[in-house]
């Protein structure tokens, strides 16, 4: 792997990016329907973008009150870092923007990733587009 960098961004700057490694993981691997992969939030909230040298290779993005979310990262990508360099990204820019406590909901076989990072599962397991998932909170 070639040195990794992530950035932060936006929709605008950078839509068929992001759709493309979303796709990729939640419609073609993971079966979700390409109908709800996108929302409302896109457009308006902050994008991390991570590069594998030139090579996009994961994503996630934070929403204004806090929660991290569509944390995806090409299967050929996985166990290198990327996952944690997103994060620690968003995590950043949570903390930029004046906030003191960050939560996601978690496809239940990531929850040991999340927890690693200072994440802990609260509440009860429930599906999401027909994946289970814990919420997961960690202060900043």
């Amino acid at each position: 792997m070639t040195p990794l960098r992530v950035i932060i961004t936006d929709w605008q700057n950078h839509e068929a990016t992001l759709c493309a490694i979303r796709y990729a993981v939640f419609v073609e691997e993971q079966g979700v329907p390409v109908e709800i992969e996108l929302d409302e939030w896109d457009a308006s909230v902050v994008h991390a973008l991570a590069y594998d040298g030139e090579q996009p290779v994961g994503t996630g993005r934070l929403l204004p009150d806090g929660r991290i979310g569509r944390m995806a990262v090409l299967k050929e990508a996985r166990g290198q870092g990327v996952g944690v360099a997103l994060l620690n990204a968003l995590l950043g820019a949570a903390k930029n923007a004046g906030l003191v406590q960050v939560t996601l909901h978690a496809q239940t076989h990531a929850i040991g990733f999340y927890q690693k990072l200072g994440f802990e599962a609260y509440g009860d397991e429930f599906d999401d587009a027909g994946i289970p998932h814990r919420a997961m909170r960690r202060e900043i």
